[in-house]
């Protein structure tokens, strides 16, 4: 044991991300991160006092006795500290005094390696020379100390590794208990043929995608096939569905938090962009996020980094966007609920889904999928449907699609007797307000909303006599901006003269 050690100091080799003292700084106080590898103090231990400094950062290319170490890795020691460090340059006359007047006559500094990696650099003062078998015993214990601290990282990898996959594994076991409703694509209409044609084209290409159209149509569906087809394809897909999240913890969900972060934050969480880094992000009812947090995504989106919340550190992702809505998006963003810059970052490449009343022709098919879902379900010989029934869903405008006719047929399956299923008052009760058995309903049949807003509109410009704006406008009755009645005009192909 050499008695008359006055300091000890152990450095560690690394950058300024992998240090914790490093980004606990407030942003900004420790300048702009090289991404190199440098010495950073990490235990400083003294009897002499204050009287170097504790400067926490020591650059490799120093001439400093540490930095030298780390540079050759190799063992350094002088019992005539004054002389050698006179000889050196750069070196302050001050630090000279100050060797002088604490009898400091010895610098000895050793590597932390383990198998060939440098993890850092061990370095004593002392006010007597090491002999050496004092230096010795200093290598020695370097090369203990190093193995420790490559055991500390390793320990500490397996700790965020271990945290990912508990992650990854309750989100698979989440998905494999929710009902999927479907498992591929069923229909050969026009217009699921050209949603198809589309998901082909921009499966291959890196763009993000905004998936729109009505409630229960099947976005999720087209959005798996997306990724499915996609480079990305053996990566994971992660699904968020923002209408379901309360607004004071969407942060979290989507980008993580540090412990302590916040009340209740008890331990560290990944972000659903974590958890798709390399991978595809499904984000379901996008227009439900708030304000605050579309800023956020529209960074994450520009620049592929974020930061948990809680934490100063930069993370970089490598994650492709889809996201859906059933909301119009352009009338959020003119009344101010959606940010436009966002909005157009999202609809680089926008695919509509279609509702069921506009593929007809595919029920008969999908009455066939789920009747074979359900047979197996319930275990029941479940063949077909009536005649009757299937001319009712025909007629059947369906405000809820696919969703609805599953729940129509799951109900109707429920009940059903025989091989034959009958829909009974199954349809009626989800939708009395509509025509299913050839009498009048006492409301007016449901109409895509681009038509109703379209006649709308005219009755509007009817009344007005053409005219868009002034007093007694069509914006004026409308009770809208002029500009965006020319807007939402030109996207429903009106005329002020039609």
């Amino acid at each position: 044991m050499h008695t008359d050690a006055v300091m000890v100091r152990v450095f560690l080799f690394q950058t300024e991300e992998e240090c914790d003292v490093c980004r606990a700084q407030p942003s900004g106080a420790i300048g702009t991160w090289s991404g190199k590898r440098h010495l950073h103090l990490r235990a400083d231990a003294t009897r002499v006092g204050d009287i170097f400094g504790v400067d926490h950062l020591l650059p490799v290319d120093t001439h400093a006795p540490p930095a030298l170490v780390a540079r050759t890795r190799k063992p350094f020691l002088t019992n005539d500290l004054l002389r050698d460090a006179a000889s050196m340059v750069h070196v302050p006359t001050s630090l000279l005094a100050r060797y002088r007047e604490n009898g400091i006559i010895t610098a000895g500094a050793c590597p932390l390696e383990f198998r060939e990696e440098l993890m850092g650099v061990i370095g004593v003062l002392s006010r007597r020379p090491f002999d050496d078998q004092e230096f010795e015993l200093l290598g020695i214990f370097a090369d203990q100390a190093g193995m420790a601290i490559k055991s500390a990282h390793l320990f500490t990898q397996l700790e965020e590794y271990r945290d990912r996959l508990q992650v990854e594994n309750a989100y698979l076991q989440q998905e494999i208990r929710s009902e999927r409703g479907f498992e591929e694509i069923v229909g050969q209409s026009p217009a699921l043929r050209s949603v198809l044609r589309k998901v082909k084209q921009v499966a291959e290409v890196e763009t993000s995608v905004l998936l729109t159209g009505e409630t229960g149509t099947g976005k999720e569906l087209i959005a798996r096939a997306i990724h499915s087809l996609s480079p990305r394809k053996d990566c994971p897909l992660i699904k968020i569905n923002c209408g379901a999240i309360p607004h004071g913890v969407v942060e979290s969900e989507l980008f993580g938090h540090e412990k302590g972060a916040f009340t209740g934050a008890l331990q560290r969480r990944i972000g659903r962009f974590e958890l798709a880094d390399k991978g595809t992000l499904f984000m379901d009812e996008v227009g439900e996020l708030p304000l605050e947090t579309q800023v956020k995504l529209l960074r994450v989106l520009q620049e592929q980094e974020f930061e948990r919340v809680g934490s100063t550190k930069p993370m970089k992702v490598d994650v492709r966007l889809v996201a859906a809505t059933n909301r119009d998006l352009d009338r959020e963003v003119a009344e101010g609920r959606f940010r436009a810059d966002l909005f157009y970052r999202l609809n680089v490449f926008p695919i509509r889904i279609p509702p069921l009343r506009e593929r007809r022709e595919d029920i008969p098919r999908l009455v066939e999928y789920f009747l074979a879902q359900f047979q197996r379900k319930f275990g029941k010989p479940l063949r077909s449907l009536t005649s009757e029934s299937m001319e009712r869903l025909r007629r059947y405008q369906f405000p809820g699609n696919i969703r609805e006719l599953q729940n129509v047929l799951e109900r109707a399956c429920v009940v059903a007797t025989g091989p034959v299923v009958s829909l009974g008052e199954t349809l009626r009760t989800s939708g009395a307000a509509i025509p299913v058995d050839g009498h009048a309903s006492p409301l007016p049949p449901l109409v895509p909303l681009a038509d109703s807003e379209r006649a709308h509109i005219r009755r509007a410009l009817a009344a007005a006599g053409g005219r868009v704006h002034g007093a007694n406008g069509a914006a004026e009755i409308l009770g809208i901006n002029p500009s965006t009645l020319r807007s939402r005009m030109q996207k429903l192909g009106i005329s002020a003269k039609s």
